[in-house]
């Protein structure tokens, strides 16, 4: 006889997140950054790794101050804002960050919302917390509609609303009013703004750390997983007030962030300037991919992240399956029509332009 473990009924025939993992040339899919460390960084990482192995039978830091400490120091540098361990928390991951907020300020009874096209995993942290779960909507052109925001907000009175700020899958970022206004209409709830692709952002786009004092039920998101090429180590922060990082301690795991985490997020943030001397480069293949997307006639959703969306397609898997035949991998995501393509080195870059004419043309 064979045994069927109880899942939850709402879990039955679903199927895990996670993007194709393939062995191809050019991986274009999960918005990783192409430059890995430097050898000074490696090791740098290799010494401090060592020098925590021999107390790997104690458990680590549970409020990982020194941690905290650094990536303060580095937000107040990156958006000139004033900010304190107290104002700082981090996880495995902007993921495991994202759920915590969920766990502490969803639940049953309570509601999460968002504006779709939006971050794919947002619905299932409202899921697996038992929250309900709203999807707005955006303009046609994926910018942010204030007026249909009001009356969702006032309907459904979210007890949590999660925007990415440059948006995920699309790119485009929020204006800086927008924000403001937010927080004030969630109220009571918490108004979360996920900032994973923030340094990337085009110069006069401002990040939501600016306008964080002034509301005490904002929160902004991180993660060192994109600018600064650490997707394997799993470190996602945010930044809020004193007493919604006190409220995130209720739900954490015990030790959840381990010594080795510690360590290498530790190191990475020492080498900052090296880790994020990429960035320019990036954006500047982001604007040239763009443009040239244009001039062959794509429709383009205008980019502040380390991607881009472009369409339309009347059969966007062929288009993908055909890419991927050509040895490069993009990401079938987004609204119906359209693709998503990560930014890579010069290389790659013009890999995926000549796969692209060969196979939509």
């Amino acid at each position: 006889m064979t045994w069927t473990p109880p899942l939850r009924e709402e879990l039955r025939g679903v199927e895990p997140y996670g993007a194709p993992q393939l062995d191809v040339l050019v991986q274009l899919n999960v918005n990783e950054n192409p430059y890995g460390p430097s050898a000074a960084l490696i090791a740098d990482m290799s010494a401090s790794v060592g020098a925590v192995a021999g107390r790997l039978n104690r458990y680590p830091d549970r409020e990982f101050v020194e941690l905290r400490t650094a990536l303060a120091y580095y937000l107040g540098n990156e958006a000139g804002v004033d900010l304190a361990a107290e104002n700082i928390w981090a996880a495995n991951g902007s993921n495991e960050v994202m759920l915590q907020l969920l766990q502490a300020f969803g639940g049953p009874g309570r509601t999460a919302l968002s504006f779709a096209p939006t971050y794919s995993m947002y619905p299932e942290y409202a899921r697996d917390t038992h929250t309900a779960w709203i999807a707005g909507r955006r303009h046609s052109d994926f910018s942010f509609d204030m007026a249909h925001a009001r009356e969702l907000i006032a309907h459904h009175r979210p007890s949590v609303v999660l925007l990415p700020s440059p948006n995920n899958p699309t790119g485009t970022a929020l204006p800086p009013e927008v924000v403001g206004e937010l927080a004030k209409l969630v109220g009571d709830g918490v108004l979360v703004i996920d900032e994973a692709y923030a340094e990337f952002r085009r110069d006069g786009t401002p990040s939501a750390l600016e306008v964080l004092a002034a509301h005490p039920n904002l929160v902004v998101t991180r993660t060192m997983s994109k600018a600064f090429a650490l997707a394997g180590a799993r470190v996602g922060y945010l930044a809020a007030s004193p007493q919604i990082c006190d409220a995130i301690r209720i739900v954490r795991l015990p030790y959840h962030l381990s010594a080795v985490t510690q360590a290498v997020a530790l190191t990475a943030l020492s080498h900052a300037d090296d880790l994020l001397s990429r960035v320019s480069d990036l954006r500047f293949e982001r604007d040239a991919l763009v443009a040239w997307l244009r001039e062959q006639e794509y429709d383009v959703a205008e980019s502040d992240a380390n991607f881009v969306l472009f369409g339309l397609f009347e059969d966007r898997h062929a288009i993908w399956q055909g890419l991927l035949d050509h040895g490069v991998l993009i990401r079938e995501t987004g609204p119906d029509g359209w693709l998503r393509v990560s930014v890579g080195t010069p290389e790659e870059m013009a890999a995926f332009r000549s796969a692209l004419l060969e196979v939509d043309r």
